[in-house]
This record gives C-alpha cells, structure tokens and sequence, in this order.
C-alpha cells in the first residue's frame, strides 16, 4: 500500500518560483517510476514529468521543459517538483502519482495541491 500527500502549492506571482513536495509513505521498488500531472478548471489532467526511483531518469513534457525539473530524494521518500519562471497557464491542480509497473497506469494518487499563478 502507497500513500502520495503533495505539499508546497499557493499563491505565486508570474516569474516566480514554486517547489512541490511529495511524500510517499509505503515500500518504493527501484522500479517504480514517479510521475507529476496537473488538471486546470475545465481542462483534461495532463502529464507534467515523471522520475524513475531506482535510476533517476527523469521525463518532461515539452510544454514545461526547461522550466520545471523533478527530482528525488531517496532517503526521505520524497519527490519534487520545482517550476520555475511560472505563467498563469501553469494555475492547476497538480497530483503526484505512483506507477507500479512499466507500461500499466499509475496505480496510486495523491488528493492534489493547488498552484494558482497571478499577473
């Protein structure tokens, strides 16, 4: 059983900085991978990036690319994501997800924190 719990989302100004943190409280196998995805008012859940446990691979989608970066810290069971030059495109509702196996969906989910970007 994995439990996800994101932290650190709020209020930022465009051109700003934010790092989202999540926990994750459960057995992590180095094959599991990671993943950051964001759903906004009225939009589909989008895929942000995702980091391999076990290697560090990391993953991110074009839209975000050079902006955010994810990473990992393994010995506190704790993955980030940290944005950068922030845009009020980037308001949403951001999760953290588990994937188990390769190929399969994310199997577990955080409840999501809150990222509203203002001009």
């Amino acid at each position: 059983q994995v439990q996800l719990v994101e932290s650190g989302g709020g209020l930022v100004q465009a051109g700003g900085s934010l790092r989202l943190s999540c926990a994750i409280s459960g057995r992590i196998f180095s094959w599991y991978t990671m993943g950051w995805f964001r759903q906004a008012p009225g939009k589909e859940r989008d895929f942000v990036g995702a980091i391999s446990w076990g290697v560090g691979r990391t993953d991110v989608a074009d839209s975000v690319k050079g902006r955010f970066a994810i990473s990992r810290d393994i010995a506190k069971n704790t993955v980030f994501l940290q944005m950068n030059s922030l845009e009020p495109e980037d308001t949403a509702v951001y999760y953290c997800a588990v994937r188990r196996n390769t190929g399969a969906s994310y199997d577990y989910w955080g409840q999501g924190t809150q990222v509203t970007v203002y001009s």
